[in-house]
């Protein structure tokens, strides 16, 4: 049976899409059968992969959920053999007004899943930067979510409306849905911000929050140009010695809690200390 978790966080730039296509490339190295969907308009998740996007224009993610399609025909492969990818463009865009009158709109990724997940090991859905009927969509057919969580102030703020999104979905539409963790990232441990953020998050969420940490590195804001996750443009780079670290942490998670119900999902967000606020306007961003 496949694990389906979503990559989640409405606030942009946080990593969603790197997590998103270097967590499943190094499943897919794992020898795990993954299936990456990418739910963003932008499409920087099919391109990312190595994808051109000529080559999906006729037949994406977008005609599968809005039924023209099934999900089978939208699937492509990738330079990496156990890993699948249904791209997206920009005509997503306009699904979320096409489903509008649709019964059951929040369930159609969900159906659309039903004839495919079972040959998979994994599903990693790469959400859009925004709490919308696509993002529900994404929450309602996932088994959990993934938080990635910038350790700075401005990331802390947009985290308790995702959270509350998402116990939302569990309470009406997805009861097994639950928060697969929180993965801090562009962490730089010459700041002192990081650090007591990445410390007060930890404190908080516990065991919540992933020992695997997502560095700033520029070889990951590299690979993405070259149409290649970061283990096939550099798996020496300490990026993509994170990610490796993040998917063997969620493999060996599963294994452990396979046997256990999801819990009651009350997390919430701590309060934010004023001094993160005054740090984050006096404390420069060293440079790399």
């Amino acid at each position: 049976m496949s694990k389906i978790i979503a990559i989640a966080n409405q606030k942009g730039g946080v990593g969603k899409t790197t997590t998103a296509i270097n967590l499943a490339a190094c499943l897919a190295v794992a020898e795990k059968k993954t299936l990456l969907i990418d739910l963003d308009p932008q499409g920087n998740c099919s391109v990312g992969v190595g994808l051109e996007k000529e080559t999906f224009e006729e037949k994406n993610i977008y005609h599968a959920i809005i039924g023209k399609c099934s999900l089978e025909e939208v699937i492509y492969k990738t330079e990496l053999s156990y890993l699948d990818v249904a791209p997206a463009d920009q005509n997503l865009i306009g699904a979320e007004i096409e489903l509008v009158s649709e019964f059951a709109r929040e369930q159609k990724l969900k159906l659309a899943l039903e004839t495919v997940k079972d040959k998979y090991d994994y599903v990693i859905i790469d959400c859009l930067p925004s709490l919308n009927v696509l993002a529900v969509n994404a929450l309602t057919a996932s088994s959990s979510v993934l938080v990635p969580l910038q350790t700075e102030y401005y990331a802390m703020q947009g985290l308790m409306q995702l959270l509350n999104t998402i116990r939302l979905v569990k309470g009406s539409l997805n009861p097994d849905l639950d928060l697969e963790g929180i993965l801090l990232t562009m962490f730089d441990s010459r700041t002192s911000l990081h650090k007591q953020v990445a410390a007060d998050i930890r404190e908080h969420f516990g065991d919540k929050v992933f020992e695997s940490v997502i560095p700033r590195n520029v070889k990951l804001s590299e690979c993405p140009s070259f149409g290649k996750p970061i283990i096939l443009y550099d798996i020496k780079s300490p990026g993509s010695e994170a990610y490796l670290s993040l998917m063997r942490e969620i493999i060996l998670r599963e294994r452990i809690i396979e046997e256990e119900p999801a819990d009651e999902f009350n997390y919430t967000v701590p309060p934010i200390p004023e001094e993160y606020q005054d740090a984050q306007g006096t404390e420069s961003q060293p440079q790399l």
